[in-house]
């Protein structure tokens, strides 16, 4: 891997790394609310209510129940999450693929279909990124924000497109190297079991 390889990879793991500690924040946060709703529940009903009435009410009283918007932030987060794993599953090449058709070709086709693939996922995540541009500066413009944390709708967008920009470097930085790949007839960058494909 090339000096610059070195940099978008360590910057697509850190991506990543950013992503997965979201996502992990999130599910304890959608179990925690739904331990809360199913405590909720059970303080409201019958049985705690008759046996144990002052002890139900102490607990409401304390906000035992759902966490108030939960899905506004796991629909944020999610977005990002998303977002943020994009750039390493593209330099390890992570993207489901089916090569039924294509497993028998020969690996100079093989690798122009690749390098085909890469440009135009590239292409597409700059589309993307470019629209999510234009949406964080919209929705900032515009002060929307969610319905019950009134929290400005912008954040999750700027989150997202911060991530989309690293999915970009990574995307260009992977079509160059599959296009360079599929003109001199070397691999630069194995994935699986391309680096065994006949040239």
């Amino acid at each position: 891997m090339t000096g610059i390889g070195r940099i978008v990879d360590r910057l697509a793991t850190t991506m990543a790394l950013i992503g997965g500690t979201v996502l992990s924040a999130l599910i304890l946060l959608t179990c925690a609310s739904i331990i809360g709703r199913l405590l909720n529940g059970a303080l409201h009903g019958s049985v705690l209510q008759s046996v144990a009435p002052g002890f139900a009410e102490r607990m409401l009283d304390w906000g035992i129940g759902p966490i108030t918007g939960d899905f506004e932030l796991v629909e944020a987060g999610i977005a990002f999450a998303i977002f943020a794993f994009l750039p390493l599953c593209q330099i390890r090449a992570g993207h489901a693929t089916v090569d039924v058709f294509t497993a028998n070709l020969p690996g100079g086709i093989q690798r122009w279909l690749r390098a085909v693939v890469e440009v135009v996922f590239a292409l597409v995540l700059i589309l993307i990124c470019w629209r999510l541009g234009d949406g964080t500066l919209s929705k900032l413009q515009y002060g929307e924000t969610t319905f019950l944390l009134q929290m400005p709708i912008w954040w999750a967008y700027a989150a997202s497109f911060v991530a989309s920009i690293v999915a970009v470097i990574a995307g260009i930085y992977m079509a160059v190297i599959r296009v360079t790949e599929a003109v001199t007839g070397q691999i630069i960058q194995p994935a699986g079991t391309e680096a065994e494909q006949p040239q």
